[in-house]
């Protein structure tokens, strides 16, 4: 049944893309719609299952690599400074709403801080496919998404940790986390500078079959396990990954193929298995909570973010675009809700209408990005037109 269920998930998630970009939306949405449609919540004809959500976890690390096959790096260093204003932008805001929140919900002041430190949390892989669709990946405001996005994954850690630390569970040292953290870029950096392009010399001279792709793909799985063994998420191993090897001569045929494997099989499932997974226990029965942390979750990191992008010197129109790719929390909120859960730093309850939120800004992500990057693509084509 699994290889049907593979068919299924495919195909429905390829039409309802093409639905998607037919009524001027990305394809991304149709197909985590179509997720949601063909999952538990709906017709129930698929159900999650560990297999299916290791094809998915391979999706968005290949989605990533490609993110990173695809990165500039003289921009991604142009746009440091962009990216930090954004990046710390994305997580002052949430994190001060989220308490201030938690405190209006007489909830502790640890469950307070952690209710921000969730809201604060940001997924860029539905912004990564958003912004191909659009031709806006290789952007300035693009590399400046993506350096935010790693900035974000670390310093949400550190203060998780932090909290956890503070909660009485599994002691946690503080200082090693940091330092486990700082030592897997330096030597992830390192590596992807002096190694990997001898590395990827040597193994494509093997007198074997399609050596170029499965050595990247080794260093892309290897670079994803290291980074997840050392504190920091697998799909930011699997970006750095992709700009170690953009950086060599090898690096057009590895996004061609890459992306023939990725974009056929693995991405589809990813896209649509977070609709599968959806999960819309007590919707009814705490609406109202959920549509006023959906709102905050959304305003919080729009606002925020674009502020950030904003005071780094874009434009109105492009500070907002990131502000709305910014949005969506995606694997990494649920990642952070479910360590919050086990170290009673979250009720139940609440856990669950997180999750909903977190589905809701997965959805509206793609949505808001159409709407400012299209307007902001408009804008500076009239703008070149008129300096005609």
């Amino acid at each position: 049944m699994f290889i049907l269920y593979l068919a299924l998930i495919v195909i429905v998630a390829k039409l309802a893309g093409a639905l998607s970009v037919r009524f001027h939306q990305p394809a991304v949405l149709g197909e985590i719609i179509a997720g949601v449609l063909l999952g538990p919540s709906v017709l129930g004809f698929i159900e999650p299952s560990d297999l299916l959500s290791a094809f998915s976890t391979i999706g968005v690390i290949l989605l990533m690599f490609i993110a990173g096959l695809e990165t500039d790096i003289s921009e991604f260093k142009r746009s440091a400074k962009s990216a930090a204003f954004v990046g710390f932008g994305g997580i002052i805001i949430p994190l001060l709403v989220g308490y201030f929140i938690g405190g209006i919900m007489e909830l502790t002041n640890l469950q307070s801080w952690f209710l921000g430190v969730m809201l604060s949390a940001t997924s860029v892989s539905i912004s990564v496919q958003a912004l191909k669709e659009m031709n806006y990946l290789k952007t300035r405001e693009g590399t400046t998404i993506l350096g935010a996005a790693v900035l974000d994954d670390i310093v949400v850690m550190i203060i998780l940790v932090f909290l956890m630390s503070f909660a009485g569970g599994e002691e946690i040292s503080l200082t090693m986390l940091v330092i486990n953290k700082l030592l897997f870029f330096i030597f992830a950096i390192l590596i992807g500078w002096k190694v990997i392009p001898w590395l990827m010399d040597r193994l494509t001279k093997l007198p074997v079959s399609e050596t170029v792709i499965s050595s990247a793909l080794i260093i892309c799985l290897a670079y994803a396990f290291a980074a997840e063994y050392m504190g920091v998420a697998s799909i930011i191993g699997a970006y750095i990954a992709g700009i170690a090897i953009g950086s060599t001569k090898f690096n057009h045929i590895v996004l061609k193929k890459v992306e023939t494997i990725s974009y056929s099989l693995f991405v589809p499932i990813f896209f649509a298995y977070i609709g599968i997974s959806a999960e819309f226990t007590g919707v009814f029965t705490n609406f109202g909570l959920i549509i006023l942390l959906s709102v905050l979750a959304i305003f919080s990191k729009f606002i925020g973010a674009g502020a950030g992008a904003k005071c780094s010197g874009f434009g109105w129109k492009s500070s907002m675009g990131i502000g709305s790719a910014m949005v969506s929390r995606g694997e990494v909120a649920l990642i952070v809700g479910s360590l919050g859960l086990t170290s009673n730093l979250i009720t139940q309850d609440l856990y669950a209408s997180l999750i909903v939120v977190v589905i809701i800004t997965t959805l509206i992500t793609p949505l808001l990005m159409k709407l400012f990057f299209s307007s902001s693509l408009e804008h500076e084509f009239q703008n070149n037109f008129l300096r005609k």
